[in-house]
């Protein structure tokens, strides 16, 4: 290990600032003399001609393909390529504006935004790129970083990061190994990702067996009973609705020491709303719009911009009041709330499809619609049997998928458990014998 201490020009790190331990042929140096660091920019808007579909243009949000960076979410036209620093391919993009530590592998040539900082390998391009991914590297910019409203590491800071430099031949081995031991954790990855985000796709077909009869069509046989006992029913005749409104700001006597839980679409987010952001109590409701509601009901936001997306629908069984986004409807005696809730949530699609309003500002759903929208009801005692069927069922599901989420925290554990020891000459593939990485190094900074 070359020990070079008090020479401002050495490209090596001294021993006491070194963060771990690495093999004799290793040496501890600087990002600057690996790699090549170049910053992003983006060509200015007020001259359209510079963008194109000719040449990628790489933003953060196209980093997170990770080892694979195909493709660019815009790009340049060749007069916006020449006015820009090309970054060739098998360098590695590395987000150093806000989301820090964020880096991908660039397969193809493009540029970059501002928010991040290329380097172009002097050594072996994933060796550069792997190291780049552990958290050894990823905290060293962090604790470069400066922040006003947004973190930032500029282009000397991130040179300045050490760098466990390997033999070449060594850099070859590890990264075989990497990418080895990667591609058996990606195939488990895979298998349970598929798991996380098929539930919702499980659930809505849960849902669809649960109200077309097809979950307790057996009960029925048992029972006696048809699908004929089961009507349709509008949602105005499910039960009592009641809309809601917001206690003045201005007087905080409506809103300190309040426990009754004040619902907006923020707090939808749950099946069952247990709490709330805000809570007012009942001078708050006595003196605003704002209605108290006992019963246990179901909520649909009926105006919100989420109605771009989900129509969210919930229950609530304590005491409670909403804001004037949001209807309850207390339901009827015949009527069992998780059934009606559950009914309610197999409908979402259609319920937004049907009764969202057109050329509003702010998405709404259009409440003489939805009052007109029908819904299948069985027998109390089918109900009953429905909501425990699915109860059932999706408490299955997201037992799968809680450990689906398990597997791919471990998996992720794993792989930067694998990086850590890759770096610390800890795979068994290093050969003391080989040429330092100090002699290949002054080598490379001698020509």
């Amino acid at each position: 290990m070359p020990k070079k201490k008090g020479a401002p020009a050495s490209p090596f790190v001294p021993e006491e600032e070194q963060p771990y331990p690495i093999p004799e042929n290793w040496c501890w140096t600087t990002v600057d003399k690996v790699a090549m660091v170049i910053t992003g920019g983006t060509p200015s808007k007020k001259n359209p001609e510079y963008y194109g579909d000719e040449f990628p243009f790489f933003k953060p949000t196209d980093l997170d393909a990770g080892r694979h960076v195909f493709t660019a979410s815009e790009y340049l036209s060749e007069r916006g390529k020449s006015i820009v620093r090309i970054i060739p391919s098998k360098s590695t993009a590395v987000c150093c504006i806000g989301s820090i530590g964020k880096s991908g592998y660039l397969e193809i040539e493009g540029t970059t935004n501002q928010q991040i900082n290329s380097a172009i390998p002097k050594f072996n391009s994933l060796y550069l790129f792997y190291f780049m991914n552990t958290d050894v590297f990823i905290n060293q910019l962090w604790s470069k970083s400066s922040a006003t409203t947004i973190s930032i590491v500029n282009k000397s800071k991130m040179e300045s990061c050490y760098f466990p430099l390997a033999p070449l031949l060594e850099q070859h081995r590890i990264v075989s190994r990497i990418e080895s031991l990667f591609s058996k954790l990606d195939e488990a990855k895979e298998k349970a990702q598929a798991v996380v985000d098929g539930f919702e796709l499980r659930k809505s077909a849960i849902l669809h067996k649960a109200f077309t009869g097809e979950l307790t069509e057996r009960w029925r046989k048992e029972h006696g009973v048809g699908l004929d006992s089961w009507t349709k029913r509008k949602l105005k005749n499910c039960g009592d609705w009641c809309g809601g409104g917001t206690p003045s700001m201005a007087h905080p006597e409506y809103w300190d020491g309040g426990d009754l839980l004040w619902i907006t679409s923020k707090d939808m987010k749950s099946d069952i709303i247990e709490d709330t952001l805000l809570h007012t109590n009942m001078a708050g409701v006595n003196n605003s719009s704002a209605n108290y509601i006992e019963r246990p009901s179901v909520l649909f936001v009926m105006r919100s911009g989420i109605l771009r997306r989900t129509l969210p629908i919930a229950m609530v069984k304590v005491p409670f009041t909403v804001n004037q986004d949001l209807k309850a409807v207390s339901p009827v005696n015949d009527l069992d709330l998780e059934y009606f809730f559950w009914v309610c949530k197999s409908a979402e699609k259609r319920m937004l499809g049907t009764c969202m309003k057109n050329g509003t500002t702010v998405e709404s759903i259009n409440t003489k619609t939805l009052m007109e929208f029908e819904i299948p009801v069985a027998s109390q005692s089918e109900q009953r049997e429905i909501v425990n069927c699915i109860i059932g069922l999706l408490d299955k599901e997201q037992q799968a998928k809680s450990a689906a989420e398990a597997v791919l925290t471990q998996i992720d554990a794993m792989k930067k458990a694998i990086l850590a020891r890759a770096f610390r000459g800890e795979l068994g593939t290093n050969n003391p014998e080989e040429a330092s990485a100090a002699e290949m190094l002054n080598t490379v900074l001698g020509e």
